[in-house]
């Protein structure tokens, strides 16, 4: 055959569905998330004919989270292919916790052929009205893209604003004729997507710098934003130079070094802690919107000065007057670090009544324990311990809305390791399939991709389906589920507010046959087993299953 003819072929089967996986490999996109359909054929048909990786899950939602995952535990885009109508619609849960957590994604949903949209007159299967305005309230912006000449410059531009701070999922949709239809534009060969720079004003910085210089009192609080904006470093700087304490909250958990002298860890819902953010003279909080769980439930009452750094306007004084500065994390820490320096701060001294900073917060960490060691917590605090010792310091833990979560959220020393949670939005189902997408993005990147997934046993009925999808592509993922016999910690809630738990009690499965009838090995172990039970299942192959019958307890925060 000749060059000519050859060319001519491959010209003819391509089409938009070609144009868009070009697009993405060209971005540096490696794997996809999502299920196929009707109206969009023509894309899955196009996977074909690439590199991209897919992976199939059983349900929208779960491929949602599953980007999700894969983004936090890799910092890249995920990408998620989504049909018409109810698919792009059952994903909508799972982008909820991405936008609320800044989870950079593309999102690309097919859509009926464009000569129909808007007009119900063909009635056709998984017609919308306006399919893309059901992820407005979920998604950074959506696009319908017209004609196939235009796929690359949206995907790049969704891409662009994808990864550009506050960083969050972006929708493209696609008409499945516009998938289809044979296209003469050239193979895409690059793309180039460069995030929006973000820094800070200068104005802002000097007036922040100026506060924290004459600060005697400083206190830090580490939001999510923190490690969005890779900010580790410069948070520490600035601590050790103001020997300011820190605390993370629930997404900034592993901003800042569990056992540093200046560190309060994450006991954000403790009133000991609460009591010492109440005491600064200056409240630096960064990448958070000091919202309901930081604030400690709203008791929190700051007498000194705010400074609120986040990459997204509307958290700026959301809950508190604050000096707002609205930056990415990153530049903003390092323009305040740079300007802090040792001339500067040669008058600045610590004024709590006498103590060092680090003796206050290492007597701030002693009350929590007492207060701890009062509510006859031994059984929660050695399961979270057990947990702790099995996992590998550098393994990527994710975790669904559950009492082991909620004590993590307070308790989990994440070290190099991260802590994955679905505190932005709160939906259940989250942890599994997140890390399904967290151990195939580390795999694609060659690292040790083995990682924890905690689910209660009412949220691991959101994600049983994806057994199938970790035993398919023999996911390196281990899966701890804690049954306790219903929704945990409504029941909880129920029994504190009312005396009494109504509907929260579960039929379930034995979730060891139900595992190994997918082919997935699980066990079922006593609550002072789980330590040896997830170090035999981290070094197994593929996926696998811990179970827990347990009551575990919330600790009491103390409000007042």
């Amino acid at each position: 055959m000749s060059d000519a003819r050859a060319e001519n072929v491959e010209r003819d089967v391509r089409n938009g569905g070609d144009l868009v996986v070009e697009t993405l490999a060209a971005l540096g996109a490696k794997t996809v998330f999502g299920i196929p359909g009707q109206h969009a054929l023509g894309l899955f048909d196009a996977l074909s004919r690439s590199e991209l990786h897919f992976v199939s899950s059983r349900v929208e939602n779960n491929s949602a989270f599953a980007a999700d995952g894969y983004a936090r535990a890799t910092n890249e885009v995920g990408v998620l292919f989504l049909s018409t109508g109810p698919g792009a619609l059952t994903s909508l849960a799972g982008l909820q916790e991405a936008y609320a957590t800044g989870v950079p994604m593309i999102v690309i949903a097919s859509q009926i052929p464009l000569d129909g949209l808007g007009a119900r007159r063909k009635g056709m299967l998984h017609q919308l009205d306006d399919q893309k305005a059901s992820a407005a309230n979920v998604t950074k912006s959506q696009r319908l893209i017209q004609h196939a000449s235009g796929i690359p410059s949206a995907i790049q531009d969704a891409w662009t604003e994808a990864v550009s701070s506050p960083q969050g999922p972006v929708w493209i949709e696609i008409p499945q004729n516009v998938l289809l239809d044979p296209v003469m534009v050239p193979q895409v060969e690059d793309a180039l997507a460069e995030p929006f720079d973000n820094p800070p004003r200068v104005e802002l910085v000097r007036e922040a710098v100026r506060w924290l210089a004459e600060s005697k009192r400083p206190v830090i609080v580490a939001g999510g934003g923190t490690r969005r904006g890779h900010a580790e470093a410069q948070l520490r700087s600035i601590a050790e130079k103001l020997r300011a304490p820190v605390v993370c909250s629930p997404g900034g958990n592993g901003a800042f070094p569990w056992t540093h002298p200046l560190s309060l860890q994450s006991w954000v819902e403790d009133r000991h802690v609460t009591e010492v953010l109440e005491e600064a003279d200056v409240l630096v909080v960064v990448g958070s919107s000091l919202g309901e769980v930081t604030s400690n439930y709203f008791t929190l009452e700051p007498r000194g000065r705010i400074i609120q750094i986040d990459a997204e306007p509307r958290v700026l004084e959301s809950n508190r007057p604050a000096l707002g500065i609205r930056a990415d994390a990153g530049q903003a820490l390092e323009a305040i670090d740079t300007a802090l320096t040792p001339e500067l701060l040669s008058g600045h001294d610590s004024d709590w009544s006498g103590e060092s900073p680090e003796s206050v917060v290492a007597a701030t960490l002693a009350k929590v324990m007492v207060r701890l060691d009062s509510q006859d917590l031994a059984k929660e605090r050695q399961f979270m311990a057990d947990i702790r010792a099995a996992v590998p310091d550098d393994m990527q833990t994710f975790w669904d809305m559950t009492i082991s979560a909620y004590w993590g959220w307070s308790c989990w020393d994440a070290r190099s390791g991260q802590f994955h949670s679905a505190q932005g939005a709160g939906g259940l189902g989250y942890g599994f399939p997140a890390a399904i997408g967290g151990a195939v993005g580390l795999s694609v990147q060659g690292k040790n991709s083995r990682v924890l997934a905690v689910s209660g046993d009412g949220s691991s009925m959101y994600s049983i389906a994806e057994l199938a999808t970790a035993r398919q592509h023999n996911v390196p993922v281990t899966w701890l589920i804690v049954d306790d016999g219903g929704y945990g910690i409504l029941r909880e809630y129920m029994v504190g507010a009312f005396g009494k738990a109504t509907h929260t009690e579960l039929s379930r499965p034995d979730f060891v046959k139900l595992a190994e009838s997918f082919g997935v090995p699980a066990k079922r172990v006593e609550v002072g087993e789980v330590r040896q039970a997830l170090v035999e299942a981290f070094a197994s192959e593929g996926p696998n299953v811990v179970v827990v019958e347990t009551l575990l307890q919330m600790f009491a925060p103390t409000h007042l």
